[in-house]
């Protein structure tokens, strides 16, 4: 026999518990809506590169022109640019492309007080979105590779995504590149003399990502890596 884990001699517990259930109902249909929105959009853009990286990094940090420099080098490889259309990173990767007249999508989140659109975004390929795992799967979906650079717990949570759908063979491989060798050289060492060490990654796993601080480097491995095979979505 089920039991209510709602007392029935609480009412207002019980009919705060019904609301709950029946605005999931609806919001099944919100979900649905914004993965349509989200497919529409992308199955039309082409060959293109998820660039990642901090919303607070301002215009005249160093990593802030690396992203301008690295989604200018895409496009000259071909290559459309997405970004999480905010600020920061994601704003400068969306500059860059829309700078050396290429593709630039924006997957914007709203999110109060927080994040909004940057300017660089091609008026017909802006997406927003209410729920963050929606638009991870815009990024993956669509992408022919990854660029991360430095940024917070949002560019860790998509990295380590990707990196995991790739291992497990949940999505086509491609290939990811992390941009800033000071940043990530102590997140490296520890994945392979702990990770690796304690038997929680296989070693071959290291070679999911590749490490760089150039560029024109990040664009030709990312070409170069697809010379061979039809470039489609990964899952």
């Amino acid at each position: 026999m089920r039991h209510n884990p709602i007392p029935l001699s609480s009412t207002n517990g019980y009919d705060a518990w019904q609301d709950a259930r029946i605005k999931d109902l609806w919001r099944v249909f919100r979900i649905m809506g914004e993965f349509v929105e989200g497919f529409e959009t992308l199955s039309e853009v082409g060959p293109a590169v998820s660039i990642f990286g901090s919303a607070r990094t301002k215009p005249d940090h160093p990593d802030y022109e690396l992203g301008c420099q690295v989604a200018k080098a895409l496009v000259e490889k071909g290559f459309g640019v997405i970004s999480g259309g905010g600020p920061g990173i994601m704003e400068a990767a969306n500059k860059g492309a829309k700078e050396s007249g290429g593709i630039s999508v924006g997957l914007n989140i709203n999110i109060p007080h927080e994040q909004s659109s940057n300017p660089y975004i091609d008026s017909d390929r802006l997406v927003n979105f209410e729920f963050f795992f929606v638009r991870k799967v815009m990024f993956v979906k669509y992408a022919q590779g990854f660029v991360v650079l430095p940024g917070g717990f949002g560019t860790m949570d998509e990295l380590f995504e990707a990196l995991t759908l790739i291992q497990t063979n949940k999505s086509a491989r491609f290939p990811v590149v992390l941009m800033g060798i000071d940043f990530w050289s102590g997140l490296i060492d520890w994945l392979k003399n702990t990770m690796a060490v304690r038997g929680n990654i296989h070693p071959d796993d290291l070679n999911l990502f590749y490490l760089t601080d150039d560029a024109q480097d990040a664009a030709d491995h990312i070409a170069k890596f697809h010379e061979e095979q039809a470039m489609t979505p990964n899952f």
